[in-house]
């Protein structure tokens, strides 16, 4: 194995924002009148859109009400943020530094916004860390589908077998394999080992600094 780009998820792989998104989920539910789920049911839609995650959650929602879900959703979001600020996980810092000293295209593909994307890399240091970024609005297709890895690939001129996606949940690991690159999921985030195992992931970590010997 030859890796040469790193495909990097955000949410739940560099970032916790657990939190304040099952905070500002639980509150639209609130707000709303819909029964409100609990920790693990809002935390198996983090990495999907704002709008897919609550189709998720509440199958059959009408437009509108997911509308206005949404949108709400988005701005409570920020306003728990500021309450449980998002932090990056323990070595993100580090690894990131040492991958560019091996030599290793370091890049990010999420379904987060654009906007809140740049801000929070940013605000957490590490927006420099990464040469091209894939947001949700960057592509037609979002995850599981491999559109994100297969446009960095091309962009960047990596092919398959010198890419390793890196993510927690199962849609970042279908959507390497699907791209017929690496994958590699990581348990400090939102699904277990077995479950990463099941979706098709290649290596699972336990911590992000375990890339720099699985790498080396």
């Amino acid at each position: 194995m030859n890796i040469k780009l790193a495909i990097f998820d955000f949410d739940g792989t560099l970032c916790d924002t657990r939190a304040p998104i099952i905070a500002a989920k639980q509150e639209t539910m609130r707000l709303y009148g819909l029964p409100v789920r609990d920790e693990a049911a809002c935390a198996s839609t983090i990495g999907y859109t704002a709008k897919e995650g609550f189709q998720r959650l509440f199958p059959g929602i009408e437009d509108k009400l997911l509308e206005n879900c949404v949108a709400t959703y988005r701005g409570l979001f920020e306003e728990k943020k500021a309450e449980m600020p998002p932090v990056l996980f323990p070595g993100v810092s580090e690894t990131l530094q040492k991958l560019r000293e091996m030599g290793i295209v370091c890049t990010i593909a999420t379904a987060r916004n654009q906007v809140s994307c740049h801000e929070m890399l940013a605000g957490l240091g590490i927006k420099g860390c990464f040469s091209y970024i894939l947001c949700g609005e960057s592509t037609e297709h979002l995850k599981p589908h491999p559109e994100a890895v297969l446009k960095t690939m091309a962009e960047l001129g990596f092919a398959p077998e010198e890419t390793l996606v890196i993510g927690d949940m199962p849609m970042d690991i279908l959507m390497g394999k699907g791209a017929q690159a690496y994958a590699c999921g990581v348990t400090y985030g939102n699904a277990d080992r077995e479950t990463l195992l099941k979706n098709g992931a290649d290596f699972v970590i336990d911590a992000i600094g375990e890339l720099i010997p699985l790498l080396g």
